[in-house]
């Protein structure tokens, strides 16, 4: 444990992160004014990234009658550890929740939040997702983000056991932490969250699951969007390896090792290397059979229609997954080239 801890301080900040989340930041505030727990004891810190649709709009006409103390700040850089650190340090009160504005919470889950990280051991807490969305394209996208074969052993996604893991959604924290052990890394567009987690164990701190209730998350809803999603998220699990090396598992670069693969089978075939487009055969044979098990997996939970797109979803989302680190790779080693030309000269 890193932070000493107040057990009888129970107000609350909740720190929001948010740009064009019109879609779902109705269904967001709905669940935060569901809350069981005393309003008075709540300030609520919006960090908008200039927001072109209705969202502000949105936010002011949900809350301006209630109880709750709200603020909304600007972040015209829209990078999202800047908008986390800015809350941070304007909150006013020393437990921070992180919530995030594609998602739902149970009503008892900022009590819950502050029982866990005043009566456990932990520096962060928080508890496992639900994914959840709607129609055909997006319930098939829903499945593929919470299954083994979409997204690894992310413990919160799949496993969802109580205990000490090595990451949670979003989390819970005692504002002196930061103090501590520094804010966000402001460089990492994506992977904030992980790069932090990862700083707290390093510390000597630990985090915590428990699993008595879920949050509801919403993903991208259509193809398009998961594969422009999957894309960034490649491209930045590469980038924050190299300005943050360590800080990624071997689950996160899965996608791209699948996807040099494909590449270097589709060149055996090319050239005519007999053994590797064997092996690249029984690659291809083993990743459908394992693609029509999860998509079918789940009974009557999903309809024929949609594990049909799922047989669809999961190679699409690892490809584009996998080549975006791909791309990463290649931004950098390009980067790299031009910074020891620009020494020469």
């Amino acid at each position: 444990m890193i932070v000493s801890k107040n057990k009888n301080n129970t107000k609350v900040s909740l720190i929001v992160p948010l740009y064009n989340e019109e879609q779902y930041i109705e269904g967001f505030i709905d669940s935060i004014l569901a809350q069981e727990y005393d309003f008075n004891e709540i300030e609520i810190l919006f960090i908008d990234g200039n927001s072109k649709d209705k969202t502000v709009k949105i936010i002011n006409e949900k809350l301006k009658s209630s109880e709750i103390n709200y603020k909304i700040l600007n972040n015209s850089k829209k990078i999202t550890p800047i908008s986390l650190n800015m809350g941070i340090k304007e909150a006013q009160n020393d437990i921070i929740i992180r919530l995030d504005a594609h998602s739902q919470y149970p009503s008892n889950y900022i009590e819950r939040c502050v029982y866990y990280i005043n009566c456990t051991d932990a520096d962060n807490v928080g508890c496992p997702i639900k994914t959840e969305s709607s129609g055909k394209i997006g319930n098939a996208i829903a499945s593929v983000l919470s299954s083994k074969f979409g997204v690894g052993n992310s413990s919160f996604r799949t496993d969802k056991t109580s205990g000490y893991v090595d990451t949670v959604p979003f989390g819970t924290f005692y504002k002196k932490l930061f103090e501590k052990i520094g804010y966000f890394d402001e460089r990492l567009e994506r992977n904030q969250d992980i790069e932090m987690n990862r700083r707290i164990l390093k510390n000597g701190g630990k985090i915590y699951m428990f699993n008595d209730i879920e949050l509801i998350y919403h993903p991208r809803d259509t193809i398009k969007k998961l594969a422009k999603m999957a894309f960034k998220n490649g491209k930045w699990n590469i980038y924050t390896s190299y300005i943050v090396p360590g800080t990624l598992r071997l689950r996160h670069f899965i996608p791209f090792i699948f996807f040099l693969s494909l590449m270097v089978g589709i060149l055996s075939i090319i050239l005519k290397i007999g053994w590797i487009s064997v092996l690249f055969a029984m690659e291809i044979i083993a990743y459908f059979v394992l693609n029509l098990l999860f998509s079918f997996k789940g009974g009557k939970e999903k309809s024929f229609g949609e594990k049909l797109l799922c047989l669809i979803i999961y190679p699409i989302f690892h490809i584009t997954y996998g080549m975006g680190t791909f791309f990463g790779i290649f931004f950098i080693l390009k980067s790299e080239i031009w910074n020891i030309q620009e020494e020469k000269i």
